[in-house]
């Protein structure tokens, strides 16, 4: 009881001071009608853009779920100096939204492969499985003959053209594999990550294909060591071991590429500098390798060596954007999940924001009658936004409610991971910790060595020609299929064909056989009562 009273008076304090810290303009009513009508009168002039996509861009924040949208929304502003949560980010703009249903075909919360696979492929299958469908066993390599899906990329180009991919992560991961590539499992990096009754059934890992399925323009990310022999030394860390080549069959998959395009402008570059000096205008194909595995987090990226998401994607855009046909995209802010995994949510933030930079410099880049830019995730994470932090309080702070232990507590906390710190019954005093720092882990209810993903649904914006086709709560395998629709590429090509669809009864199931059944009846009887009267 004495507790509760406690917690009552502090209540009413928090709402007290709370409230003093609110902007004078915002205490007047007028302020928040005007700004209604502001944003009611651009939503009813807004025009559908019917048009056939040209361009389309995805992006994809893996592990990017709401919580963490809103909270990298707040971090943004108060980067600007800003009290954060009025931020307006690139992605706000965007004017049509929806949700996403993650879960898997056997699992209620997914990995980044299965939802990969659903988004790019349109089709939805099993945990740690890409580009494959769910009839594929996990990491069964037989299983995968004869299962194998073709993604968005594979449509555009097969459409004429030009592809590209753009990643945070190394090129051979989960998200950018689904574009490519076919397996039974998604950590079949190279061939020295394959068991060897794989390869005994002819499986090929996920490098090989990288370079063999689909005659892909733009490759931008990480994943040097899976391309290279065993002990072929990397060029940036040459005394690192595990820096080093990784690949078993002797191939070096990088001049392989090279030697593919003959009479062809390519380039392979590893630095910076390189990438700088790649005229995109007069290049046909780029591959850039920054790191031997993943990149670096945003934070901890070296602007001398490493270019940003949003340098990446510009040139990329740049590259893709010269052919007549058009250019289909894939931009995935890949360390937004591996930050979560890890229960850093500083590190998790700050790389959605350099994920936002990029999506306005596709923007930028861009126009929109003619390219459909979607924002999306493939999955969420356990991480809350809770208590009552004053307005303008650092999302990486404390929240000044404490708990009932009389300790306080974080903003932003996970629901598992290797945050959670029991000593002796107690939770630790965080009262002299430094939360927003870069290397702070956030603490967590339940133990475990990696967060793992949750299963909420996750956001979809859109924005260009036919965006509107992705309102509304939606499998997230339609994804791929609203896509190819926009762009008439894949195997739905009405929009380009100019049909126009019936609207059918969405109670009646079975429309097509009773509409024929109705008009079979009217002929009949048609006939019958001229039978009648002959």
């Amino acid at each position: 009881m004495e507790w509760t009273r406690v917690a009552l008076v502090a209540l009413v304090l928090l709402v007290t001071l709370g409230s003093s810290r609110a902007k004078v303009e915002e205490e007047n009513p007028e302020f928040w009608r005007s700004k209604a009508r502001q944003t009611l009168q651009s939503v009813l002039d807004r025009k559908l853009n019917t048009n056939v996509a040209k361009n389309i861009i995805l992006f994809l924040g893996d592990g990017m779920g709401i919580t963490t949208y809103t909270a990298a929304r707040i971090l943004k502003g108060q980067l600007q100096n800003q009290t954060g949560e009025e931020t307006v980010m690139t992605m706000d703009t965007f004017p049509y939204v929806g949700l996403a249903k993650t879960y898997s075909v056997d699992f209620q919360i997914p990995d980044s492969a299965a939802t990969a696979t659903a988004y790019l492929c349109g089709v939805k299958t099993n945990l740690n499985t890409v580009g494959v469908s769910a009839a594929t066993r996990n990491g069964v390599c037989k299983t995968q003959k004869g299962n194998e899906v073709t993604s968005i990329m594979k449509w555009a180009k097969d459409a004429g053209k030009s592809v590209g991919i753009v990643t945070s992560t190394r090129v051979q991961h989960a998200t950018p594999a689904a574009t490519y590539a076919h397996s039974a499992s998604r950590k079949w990096y190279s061939d020295a990550d394959m068991p060897d009754a794989a390869k005994r059934d002819n499986c090929t890992d996920i490098a090989s294909q990288l370079i063999e399925n689909i005659d892909i323009n733009v490759i931008i990310g990480g994943g040097r060591k899976y391309m290279t022999p065993r002990f072929t030394k990397d060029p940036e860390y040459p005394l690192d071991l595990s820096s080093w080549g990784t690949r078993r069959d002797g191939r070096n998959l990088i001049q392989e590429w090279q030697s593919m395009k003959t009479g062809k402008v390519a380039h392979y570059v590893w630095n910076k500098s390189d990438f700088d000096a790649v005229d995109p205008e007069a290049t046909d194909y780029l591959m850039a390798l920054f790191e031997p595995g993943d990149l670096r987090y945003e934070v901890e990226r070296d602007p001398s060596m490493d270019p940003s998401i949003a340098e990446t994607t510009e040139k990329a855009i740049r590259i893709l954007q010269k052919n007549p046909k058009g250019f289909f995209l894939l931009v995935e802010g890949g360390r937004i999940d591996q930050a979560h995994h890890d229960g850093r949510a500083y590190m998790a933030l700050h790389e959605a924001v350099a994920f936002d930079d990029a999506i306005a410099k596709g923007l930028e880049l861009t126009k929109e009658e003619e390219t459909l830019t979607i924002v999306t995730a493939d999955h969420s994470h356990p991480l809350t936004f809770n208590g009552f932090p004053f307005r303008g309080q650092s999302i990486l702070g404390k929240s000044p409610l404490w708990g009932t232990d009389f300790l306080p507590y974080t903003t932003l906390m996970y629901g598992n991971g290797p945050g959670h710190k029991i000593i002796n019954g107690k939770r630790p005093d965080i009262r002299n910790v430094t939360t927003n720092d870069k290397n702070y882990v956030q603490l967590s209810a339940a133990p475990v060595d990696s967060t793992t993903h949750s299963g909420e649904d996750v956001a979809v914006l859109a924005r260009g020609p036919m965006a509107h086709l992705f309102s509304g709560v939606q499998e997230q395998n339609y994804i791929a299929h609203a896509m190819g629709y926009a762009a008439c590429v894949g195997a739905d090509l009405r929009h380009c064909q100019g049909e126009v669809i019936s609207p059918v009864d969405p109670t009646n199931k079975s429309g097509g056989v009773q509409t024929s059944a109705t008009l079979f009846s009217s002929l009949l009887c048609l006939l019958l009562a001229l039978t009648v009267f002959m």
